[in-house]
């Protein structure tokens, strides 16, 4: 059943990310000087195709933690949180990806450029802040892996 809910949610994940057309659209726009805020679109969208291949890590150090614990019925107290929490941490990393794909919804071409710039810059650090937390939450895992 997880696994089944897990592959659904990569695959949704993908599927969405696969949307090149919109990219392509503010790209060119920007060449023909028609929309200023395309340059900063492209920024945000760039940190989002960055880490999004990450979620794949994120999943396979789940699965790898969580096979850990399972086999390992024994750990002490401290090393079974630390896994556990590790584990919590890559979750809270992808579905906070999940979240931002989920949100995000730039405004029209035709919107007041102002209020499109604003957006632009929230969601900028909004997506800073998903990469942060992936890239933390992987390296501590992969930390814990290491250690066996």
């Amino acid at each position: 059943m997880k696994i089944t809910c897990i592959v659904s949610i990569l695959t949704i994940a993908l599927t969405s990310c696969n949307q090149s057309g919109k990219h392509e659209h503010h790209t060119s726009d920007a060449a023909n000087g028609e929309n200023p805020n395309s340059l900063l679109y492209d920024q945000v969208m760039d940190i989002h195709d960055e880490i999004m291949p990450r979620a794949e890590d994120i999943y396979q150090l789940k699965k790898t933690l969580q096979e850990k614990l399972a086999s390992a019925p024994d750990l002490v107290a401290d090393k079974k949180k630390e896994l556990e929490l590790t584990i919590a941490q890559l979750d809270s990393a992808d579905q906070s990806m999940m979240e931002w794909m989920h949100r995000f919804r730039p405004l029209p071409d035709s919107a007041d450029q102002e209020k499109a710039r604003a957006y632009l810059e929230s969601e900028m650090e909004r997506i800073k802040k998903v990469k942060e937390l992936m890239n933390e939450s992987i390296e501590k895992a992969k930390d814990l892996v290491i250690k066996k």
